[in-house]
């Protein structure tokens, strides 16, 4: 489907990435993260080499001047510290290379959206395994200000970034397809699904 350049970023993100959002759904399923403790713990590793990833794009100065609250965000040092308590080897895997701007801010809505959709898994883990956004789920915890304004304060950012010059916005849809792409694959390493 060819982006539609009349909509917001944000929407045409949304639009273009709809199918990568169920992909994901259904290899989760497969994976079966809430299961046990065990399970869940490689979903945490997951997340966490993935969220090293996007962190590692705060230091890009374009996305500092685009999305100027980088400081509220990002969920390394919690999927760490769940990785503690469920007593799980933090994982030594190298960073995604060549991210740069504006694929850059494909990967922080990808990883900013599940921040969004975690509010679900969140439920799931404190009912099944008895975990907590203090002990084993800090990933998973809504921030300080609460998800939805900080997903909306995210989407202002994204629909006003400048990218005007031609093929910018499908270079961010193109990052997101990626940041998509390496979870699914960081999902099936330690999930060891085919």
């Amino acid at each position: 489907m060819t982006p539609d350049s009349t909509l917001p970023l944000s929407l045409q993100l949304k639009q273009q990435t709809a199918h990568k959002h169920e992909q994901m759904h259904r290899l989760m399923e497969r994976a079966e993260p809430f299961s046990s403790r065990a399970q869940y713990a490689r979903f945490v590793a997951a997340q966490y080499v993935f969220q090293r990833d996007v962190e590692a794009l705060f230091a890009l100065r374009e996305i500092q001047t685009a999305i100027p609250d980088l400081e509220t965000r990002g969920r390394v040092s919690a999927a760490r510290n769940d990785l503690r308590d469920l007593d799980f080897v933090i994982p030594e895997m190298p960073l995604a290379e060549h991210i740069t701007m504006p694929a850059a801010l494909g990967w922080l809505y990808v990883s900013e959206g599940s921040t969004l959709g975690a509010a679900f898994l969140l439920k799931e883990v404190k009912k099944k395994l008895a975990l907590s956004e203090s002990f084993g789920a800090r990933n998973l915890a809504a921030y300080p200000e609460g998800r939805a304004i900080v997903w909306q304060r995210f989407t202002r950012y994204l629909d006003e970034a400048r990218l005007d010059e031609q093929g910018k916005a499908a270079e961010v849809i193109a990052g997101a397809h990626a940041a998509f792409n390496r979870f699914d694959n960081l999902l099936r390493h330690f999930f060891q699904l085919a």
